[in-house]
């Protein structure tokens, strides 16, 4: 029955379908404390993640589950909201708890886990800067995401790019800037950046198309770090009459799911979160299984760019305005 339950290989399907049955018939459920007495393990992982509310971090929490589900693992989640000292003590408290960790933090690096988790606890970042070589790490590709965004804002005839930055601490934010960054001075002397600051809500997105309304010479486009931030965006370009992509172009970057059913539907860099989350579970299983086998690495998760009203080039609109008003 045990290798049945753990999911090992060597049983028969007909073997393995009459004890599945039989599981089934009497509800049995594994003894989870017994399972630990015999093999040292909990068969929980922690989870560690700046926050846990909005779509980015429900999505990314859905490909953990799924995989852990898989896997025949619990989580014990927790955010840890911007500061070194309640990420430490986050980790310190799961000690003996868990079997490994997923650490989305700013701070985490080797020199941190070795300081404050047990040294045979597996630890995998998610989108965190790597310094040392003793962890994996998955991140996800949101330099090239933020390049593809601004040459794909140029190559529709736009120039006066202005980027709504996410917050200073937070990696994503940093290498989406940067990748604006690049990609504006690749364009040539005559494109300047423009930048904003922005926390990745909706409020500072909004705040930041209020700022962009009271300049003489507007930009041609909007890029925002974030979907969140260009929707408050969206909102205020719109409580000001002030037409997307009529007037101005508008972009985001993460592809909620509220992104294509506003109106108009938004540009954005499609991050595929749950399976980033996914695939950063499957990772830190590996490692608590087989920690000698595992090699430490950093896998580098592409995005997609996802073109939709919000980004039209102002000639393609105006020629859709010339003919709705031949047509009335």
């Amino acid at each position: 029955m045990s290798r049945v339950i753990n999911g090992h290989g060597n049983v028969t399907d007909a073997t393995r379908a009459r004890i599945l049955s039989i599981i089934e018939q009497l509800r049995y459920v594994p003894d989870s404390a017994a399972r630990s007495l015999s093999t040292g393990l909990t068969h929980t992982i922690g989870v560690l993640l700046p926050d846990l509310h909005g779509e980015f971090f429900s999505e990314i929490i859905r490909g953990i589950d799924q995989a852990a589900r898989r896997r025949g693992l619990h989580l014990l989640l927790t955010g840890v909201h911007g500061s070194a000292a309640e990420a430490a003590l986050a980790i310190r408290q799961l000690k003996g708890r868990v079997d490994g960790l997923l650490i989305m933090s700013p701070y985490a690096d080797s020199a941190f886990l070795a300081d404050h988790s047990a040294d045979d606890t597996p630890a995998v970042l998610i989108n965190s800067p790597v310094r040392g070589q003793s962890h994996s790490s998955f991140c996800l590709d949101n330099r090239g995401g933020a390049r593809d965004m601004v040459r794909h804002l140029a190559d529709v005839g736009h120039r006066r790019i202005a980027f709504i930055a996410g917050p200073q601490n937070n990696f994503d934010a940093t290498e989406r800037l940067a990748g604006y960054c690049e990609a504006v001075r690749a364009l040539g002397p005559h494109v300047r950046e423009f930048v904003l600051p922005g926390d990745f809500s909706e409020e500072s997105g909004y705040r930041a198309a209020e700022r962009l309304l009271t300049l003489d010479e507007r930009p041609d486009a909007v890029f925002a770090a974030n979907d969140m931030m260009a929707l408050g965006c969206l909102r205020a370009f719109s409580d000001a009459g002030v037409a997307v992509p009529g007037e101005v172009a508008l972009a985001g970057f993460d592809d909620i799911p509220l992104a294509r059913f506003v109106s108009p539907s938004l540009t954005t860099v499609r991050v595929p979160m749950a399976e980033l989350g996914a695939r950063a579970l499957e990772g830190v299983a590996d490692a608590v299984g087989a920690p000698e086998a595992t090699p430490t690495s950093t896998e580098m998760v592409a995005t997609e760019l996802v073109v939709r009203a919000s980004s039209a080039a102002r000639s393609v609109v105006n020629r859709t305005d010339q003919i709705r008003t031949q047509l009335m």
